[in-house]
């Protein structure tokens, strides 16, 4: 019998479909995938695609960009309910009503949010350009940056720019532990810690390096240190291990006494290799975002990656 590997590869080529899958997603989905990325090089790489059907091995947030930036081609996500607590922390009613009462602040929003708060930004931008974007921004307008405030922090500090923060956080990168970091970098006083800019400050100021995913692996290609605390995702792991083999990856712990002591996203597990496989045989779930909230929604995407 075909291995479920073998069948996905043979479907995504009698469908004529692309698979766009996150770092953060199993290690066996990213093997399947034409694409392995972050957020930002997501989005780039859906605005290329050159097939009917694009799946969308990550979270819905990232499978409705998809669809916005390819509203003809048909958009699938192997589980409908792989959702995002940092996108959920901030509802698109709520968030009207906050940027209403401000309406003289450009509104920038990380793109970890809904199609519906898209819709009411002015740019998105992403982990990898949100200083640059910020910085571009004429030092006389205020801002409302949403829904990260983690990130909004880590943005201030970078540009010296104030902003207005919306209130979210996402529980993954709130979940690392401060002092087991601490104890596991005396075990390891050669390693340096690398950090997503998601995470709370506490844990940036331990950091040696700030960076997106694709930044992380980077830094980590590029850096002579044969050690690294990695504090993200734990999928990310598995494509940082293929990128340096020889280097020694450690996952930051997190407060979670979980399986692996480190930090996962349930939402990002909730896709399965199976789940890939039925999902593309079936070509459901299928993502659709009404045409009205799309058009909205696409110039302050279209305005982010001008910009990157």
């Amino acid at each position: 019998m075909k291995s479920l590997k073998e069948r996905i590869l043979e479907l995504k080529k009698e469908k004529n479909a692309v698979i766009l899958a996150h770092y953060y997603q199993e290690a066996d989905i990213q093997d399947v995938a034409d694409y392995v990325g972050d957020s930002l090089g997501l989005s780039q790489e859906a605005m290329k695609v050159d097939a009917d059907i694009i799946l969308f091995a990550g979270v819905h947030f990232m499978a409705e960009t998809a669809k916005i930036l390819n509203p003809t081609k048909k958009v699938i996500l192997p589980d409908l309910n792989a959702g995002c607590s940092l996108a959920e922390s901030c509802p698109a009613d709520l968030f009207q009503k906050f940027t209403e009462a401000h309406p003289d602040h450009i509104v920038i929003t990380y793109v970890n949010c809904s199609a519906e708060v898209k819709a009411l930004s002015d740019i998105v931008v992403t982990s990898s350009n949100a200083v640059k974007i910020v910085q571009s921004i004429p030092k006389d307008k205020p801002i409302i940056f949403a829904p990260d405030k983690n990130l909004g922090k880590y943005v201030m500090e970078q540009t010296g720019r104030e902003m207005l923060l919306w209130d979210g956080a996402c529980v993954v990168h709130e979940a690392f532990s401060l002092d087991k970091l601490i104890a596991l970098y005396k075990q390891n006083p050669d390693a340096q810690i690398i950090a997503h800019p998601e995470s709370e400050t506490h844990i940036l100021k331990t950091a040696n390096y700030i960076g997106s995913t694709a930044g992380m692996i980077n830094y980590v290609k590029t850096n002579p240190n044969n050690k690294f605390i990695v504090a993200t995702e734990a999928g990310i792991l598995h494509k940082m291990k293929q990128e340096v083999p020889n280097k020694i990856l450690i996952p930051a712990p997190s407060n979670e006494d979980n399986t692996c002591a480190c930090s996962e996203c349930g939402y990002m597990k909730m896709n399965t290799l199976q789940k890939v496989y039925d999902c593309l045989l079936n070509e459901t779930p299928e993502i659709n975002v009404p045409d009205d909230i799309r058009k909205k929604a696409l110039i302050p995407i279209e305005r982010m990656l001008e910009l990157s």
